[in-house]
């Protein structure tokens, strides 16, 4: 029998022209296909050998091998960046990439990464220009700043504002402001790292104007206010506004800077959602530098962007820590696209999909909600239409919640089990698991992905027996 086995092991050849293989050829690299195949089958002949496994014929064996080859393949795949379907609800989800892109975006990328650029050449005058002249010019004319400056993420802002007007001076900060921005990354420590001091005041859920007027000397070198997008203190509370602070800033000749982190320029309160903090609104009350995420609430890619007076702006851009902070050629480019659709504030929420998800009509998102199930339903996929709570997410509006509709399986199968038979496959599905019950969410699904979406649940729910 031994010897019988290890002549049915499939040869290489045949494994690699398996159909049930040849959506795996494309999702990982060839020799990463063919290490799985070899690793399987090296494997086997061992089991064979020592007698370690019982089976029932060459079938069997040929089977489980087919099987684990392409278990292997899977994993290799989901070790790739690779296409998820968020039916979470939390429309920032930091780790499923924040904010989605519209098409045109991509479209653009995609020039842009398979030719060349005038990144730093001027057409005009054939010689060499600036990357960011162009980029600038939007950024200032969307937000009303005299000046402007992209680097590759919020953090990198900080610290190069930091660096340029605090280095070996004290940065004023309430205590209730010194915020982990995630990744276990702390204002404190991004101050320090700076080359600059820090200097707390106030209590926690407490800082007044006069708290900051009290501690500034001649080694103070900003004024910084961090908004806390990520969590809230509520209760006995008080604030410090971006006025009064601009207000202490020009009375002492200090440098005010605002960390908004959220990046947004939307007055949402016009859209039945809980308004936040603006951009344009900290530079309208007079705070010198303000710093935020592109990848968040503006529904770009990742960057810090800083704006502000000119006279600061051309400051930071001599510092020598920007050379190592600098954006390439893809975020400029997407950059560029995404204010200059928010010239046009109508224009901005239907086009940019996280403004879009966001000031979503409810009736929109049931009306997909009950088409998607209908299409389950034409696969003898029994579900229901439930009433949901999104979240924004991305660190902003915390405990922010939105009506929304999702899918619910009516199955015996543990919402566990459909949880991660969903994640793991081939184009993984993530949901969530609320009241012990696994929800696919439709804010976060778009319309063109529901037939996709749809075959693929019928596939798992096949292989799983549903």
């Amino acid at each position: 029998m031994k010897k019988e086995l290890l002549r049915a092991l499939p040869k290489i050849d045949y494994i690699l022209n398996e159909k049930k293989l040849e959506k795996y050829k494309e999702s990982v690299a060839y020799y990463t296909f063919l290490s799985c195949i070899k690793e399987t089958i090296e494997k086997y002949r061992n089991i064979i050998l020592k007698d370690l496994e019982d089976f029932s014929g060459e079938e069997d064996l040929k089977n489980k091998i087919l099987i684990e080859i392409i278990e292997k393949l899977k994993i290799e795949k989901r070790k790739n960046i690779e296409k998820v379907f968020n039916c979470t609800g939390t429309i920032i989800h930091t780790n499923l990439g924040r904010s989605v892109f519209s098409k045109d975006i991509g479209n653009i990328v995609g020039n842009i990464l398979s030719g060349y650029n005038n990144l730093e050449y001027d057409i005009e005058t054939g010689k060499r220009g600036s990357r960011y002249k162009n980029l600038e010019k939007l950024i200032c004319n969307v937000v009303g700043s005299e000046g402007a400056l992209i680097v590759n993420n919020n953090a990198a802002a900080v610290v190069l504002c930091l660096n340029e007007f605090a280095k070996d001076k004290k940065v004023i900060i309430s205590r209730g402001e010194l915020v982990e921005i995630g990744g276990s990354f702390r204002i404190p420590e991004i101050i320090k790292f700076a080359g600059a001091k820090i200097s707390e005041v106030g209590t926690t859920n407490r800082t007044y104007k006069e708290d900051y007027e009290k501690e500034i000397t001649e080694e103070t070198g900003v004024l910084m206010k961090v908004h806390t997008s990520n969590y809230k203190i509520q209760g006995f509370t008080h604030e410090t506004t971006v006025e009064e602070l601009a207000e202490i800033g020009k009375k002492h000749n200090i440098i005010s800077i605002e960390d908004i982190g959220s990046g947004n320029l939307i007055e949402f309160s016009k859209y039945g959602v809980k308004n936040e903090p603006t951009i344009k609104k900290s530079l309208e009350c007079g705070i010198d530098i303000v710093t935020f995420s592109g990848d968040k609430l503006l529904g770009g890619c990742q960057a810090g962007i800083i704006v502000g007076k000119k006279e600061y702006i051309e400051r930071l851009k001599k510092n020598q820590f920007l050379r190592a902070v600098r954006v390439d050629k893809i975020t400029i480019a997407i950059l560029e696209k995404v204010f200059s659709i928010y010239q046009n504030e109508k224009e901005a929420v239907e086009n940019i999909p996280t403004l879009r998800m966001i000031t979503e009509k409810i009736e929109k998102v049931q009306e997909r909600a009950n088409k998607f199930s209908k299409i389950l339903k034409d696969k003898n996929i029994d579900n229901e239409v439930i009433e949901t709570k999104a979240t924004i997410g991305g660190g902003s509006m915390p405990e922010e919640f939105i009506e929304s509709f999702g899918i619910l399986l009516k199955n015996k199968i543990s919402p566990n089990k459909l949880e991660e038979n969903f994640r793991k496959n081939y184009i993984p599905i993530i949901g969530r698991i609320e009241d012990k019950k696994f929800i696919l969410d439709m804010k976060t699904v778009f319309e063109e992905e529901l037939e996709e979406l749809g075959e693929i649940i019928h596939s798992i729910c096949k292989e799983m027996e549903m």
